[in-house]
C-alpha cells in the first residue's frame, strides 16, 4: 500500500466513525422512552460509566503516538507499508474506545438519559475522534 493510499484509508475510516459515533444517539432519540422507574436509577449510573470509557483512551493514544511515530520513521523505506498497517490497526483500536461513550449514551437515551448528558457524552467521543487525527507531518 502506498502513502496516498494509506492516508486515503486512514481518512475513510475516521470518516466512518464518526458516522458511528453520532448516528445511533440521533437514531435511537426517534424511539420511546421505556424509563419507568428502572430506567430512572439506571441513568445516572450510565452517564457516570460514559465518563469513565473516556479514561479507557489514554493507553490507546499512548499506542497510536507510538505508531505514529515508528511510520514516521519507516517513511521512504521497505517497511512503510508495514509501518502504515501497523497504524491502521493501532487507529481502528483506538477509534473503537473512542466511540464506547457515544455508545453508552445511546444505549441511554431509552433508558432515560438527559439530552445533556447525551451531548456532553457523544461531544467526549467526537473530541477523542479529532485526537486521532493523522497529523501533518504524515501528510
Amino acid at each position: 500500500m502506498n502513502r496516498a493510499a494509506a492516508r486515503r484509508q486512514l481518512s475513510l475510516d475516521g470518516w466512518f466513525y464518526l458516522l458511528l459515533i453520532v448516528v445511533p444517539v440521533l437514531v435511537v432519540r426517534q424511539f420511546p422512552q421505556v424509563a419507568g422507574r428502572f430506567g430512572e436509577h439506571l441513568a445516572l449510573p450510565l452517564f457516570i460509566g460514559g465518563l469513565v470509557l473516556l479514561f479507557l483512551n489514554l493507553p490507546r493514544f499512548s499506542a497510536y503516538k507510538h505508531a505514529l511515530i515508528a511510520t514516521e520513521k519507516d517513511l521512504g523505506t521497505d517497511a512503510e507499508a508495514l509501518a502504515w498497517s501497523r497504524l491502521r490497526s493501532v487507529r481502528l483500536r483506538a477509534l473503537r474506545t473512542a466511540a464506547l461513550p457515544a455508545w453508552l449514551g445511546a444505549i441511554g437515551v431509552p433508558l432515560g438519559l438527559e439530552p445533556v448528558a447525551q451531548l456532553l457524552l457523544v461531544c467526549g467521543s467526537l473530541a477523542l475522534l479529532v485526537l486521532y487525527r493523522l497529523p501533518r507531518q504524515l501528510q
